[in-house]
Formats: C-alpha cells, sequence, structure tokens
C-alpha cells in the first residue's frame, strides 16, 4: 500500500504493476473501503465485468496528473478508456466528488514527500 494525497485528503492506493495483479483488479472483490484505491500501471482503459460495485476511474499520466475522470462506471456494463493515459485509479464510487477531483490536478505520492 501507497499513501497518496490530493486536495488535503489522504489515500491508501494497491499499486497492481504485474500483469497478474491487473488482471484480477477488483474482480470479484466485494467493495473498496472509502479512501482507498487501486492503481493499475500501465493502463489505459478498465472493463467492469464480474465486478460488485460501481467505482470512479482516475486516469493519470506518468506524473500523476488527472488526465481524464469517469465518474459511477456500472458494474458488467461500464467500460472506459483514456487514450495516452499512463494509468487508472479505481476509487469507490462518489470519491472524485468527495475529494473534488478536476483534470489537471496532480496526486502526491509518498515516495514524492
Amino acid at each position: 500500500m501507497e499513501k497518496f494525497f490530493i486536495n488535503g485528503s489522504t489515500l491508501e492506493i494497491e499499486v497492481a504493476e504485474s500483469f497478474f495483479k491487473r488482471f484480477c483488479g477488483l474482480m470479484f472483490r466485494r467493495r473498496l473501503k472509502k479512501g482507498s484505491g487501486l492503481l493499475l500501471v500501465p493502463c489505459n482503459s478498465v472493463h467492469m465485468m464480474f465486478m460488485r460495485f460501481s467505482i470512479d476511474v482516475v486516469y493519470l499520466d506518468e506524473n500523476f496528473c488527472i488526465k481524464k475522470i469517469v465518474r459511477d462506471l456500472t458494474p458488467w456494463l461500464g467500460l472506459s478508456v483514456c487514450f495516452g493515459a499512463w494509468g487508472a485509479l479505481e476509487l469507490p464510487s462518489g470519491e472524485a466528488e468527495r475529494l473534488k477531483l478536476v483534470v489537471g490536478q496532480k496526486f502526491q505520492r509518498n515516495v514524492d514527500l
């Protein structure tokens, strides 16, 4: 787990860098806790097959700058793409709004501090 910081909030983020971790993603999990997420890298698209809950997806560039935000992606039916994205940060549905995320903002990682 890593800590990510934005707009005065701290998030506990699991990083999925291997093929297997990215492939499994959040499939079959029951939920994500508020203030937590899964960062898929490299990744520029997500699908919602075998998902049990809606999520927000925040696409990032290599500098953790937000390129695109997709809110409330629906289980089983949802699909999202952001060409040119380096990673996809999956958050519980509603987190993007709660955190007041907007395109162009930049996350800070614990390793950057």
